[in-house]
């Protein structure tokens, strides 16, 4: 016949290492969250002080393009004509 298998049971009383235990890695959960909310703000901000550079590169970018296309014009202008 079958054997009867032990139920289990939730013991009721805990030790005061498990209850430290769970005190620090909350506290540790805790302060790992608050630093990643400090990076997060820091990271921000430093996005936000550097939108005025990245549109001001992309408008040196497009002169810079301008700037090369009239360069290729003045040089295809110059091989047409030929040397004087």
């Amino acid at each position: 016949m079958r054997e009867a298998l032990p139920r289990w049971q939730l013991d009721r009383q805990i030790s005061l290492g498990v209850i430290i235990a769970i005190a620090l890695q909350t506290a540790g959960a805790l302060m790992w969250t608050g630093e990643a909310g400090a990076r997060l703000r820091h990271l921000e901000t430093r996005v936000a002080q550097q939108d005025p550079v990245l549109e001001r590169l992309a408008r040196l970018e497009e002169q810079a393009r301008d700037i090369r296309a009239g360069l290729i014009r003045i040089e295809n202008r110059l091989n047409e004509e030929g040397p004087r």
